[in-house]
């Protein structure tokens, strides 16, 4: 089975394996509630004493959010899909380096909407890239930086399309670059979120975003409970 996700066992120039920090991300097809649930995830972690840093790909710098206005503007409009993945990877470079990195060395917990895995399944599995020339890139920018933990909101792409442009509607905005793909594109970017949670069960773990808000949210707080009380108990990544 092709290995999605390749970890070096010592440092290396993009930083040391293990970090003093818990980087957590949350992914999804566009629709399924990740702002809602980041935002009362957050709330949670800092009413418990937890030093946390939230941010977002693409984006969370000057320069990444400049990135992200042409990746998502409709008016883009055709954009080749390796140069697509090369953007994306430009935003997650400076990401990296001005805030990913020097949270995590502080000891702070990250959690991020979206990381790498949205580009192995939006690139890779939506534009039919394919997971190697993904991991081209992860191996170059990301290195050993990869998520101790995963969540990724699962729905159906129908039900997550309607729930995505009646948002556009109530905020009076109109259709983005990757909602404009259709259905077709957004069941290949599904599958690929579903097919990385099966590679790496450990880390990717995967929430029914079909459920009512808070029942989703207590879901997601257990998980990364459990995680957080694994990492303070053994000093381990991962559950």
């Amino acid at each position: 089975m092709q290995q999605i996700h390749t970890y070096a066992k010592k440092g290396t120039r993009n930083g040391p394996l293990m970090k003093p920090g818990v980087f957590i991300t949350l992914e999804g097809i566009d629709g399924t509630g990740k702002s809602t649930q980041i935002r009362q995830l957050v709330r949670h972690l800092r009413k418990s004493g937890r030093q946390v840093l939230v941010t977002r790909e693409p984006g969370g710098t000057r320069v990444g959010e400049r990135i992200r206005a042409i990746l998502l503007a409709a008016s883009t409009g055709r954009l080749a899909a390796l140069a697509e993945l090369a953007l994306m990877y430009a935003a997650r470079a400076q990401h990296l380096e001005e805030v990913v990195r020097p949270a995590l060395q502080r000891g702070e917990i990250v959690v991020s909407d979206r990381y790498n895995d949205a580009s192995f399944a939006y690139q890779g599995f939506g534009r039919k890239l394919g997971l190697r020339t993904v991991q081209a890139f992860d191996r170059i920018i990301c290195g050993d930086t990869q998520a101790d933990l995963t969540i990724v909101l699962d729905l159906n792409p129908g039900q997550a399309l309607e729930r995505a442009q009646g948002r556009d509607a109530r905020q009076g905005t109109s259709r983005g670059r990757f909602e404009a793909q259709g259905l077709q594109f957004y069941r290949r970017v599904r599958a690929g979120y579903l097919a990385l949670a099966r590679r790496a069960p450990l880390r990717v773990k995967v929430v029914r975003a079909d459920q009512p808000v808070a029942s989703v949210q207590n879901e997601i707080r257990a998980i990364v409970e459990r995680l957080l009380a694994s990492r303070t108990k053994k000093g381990k990544r991962g559950f």
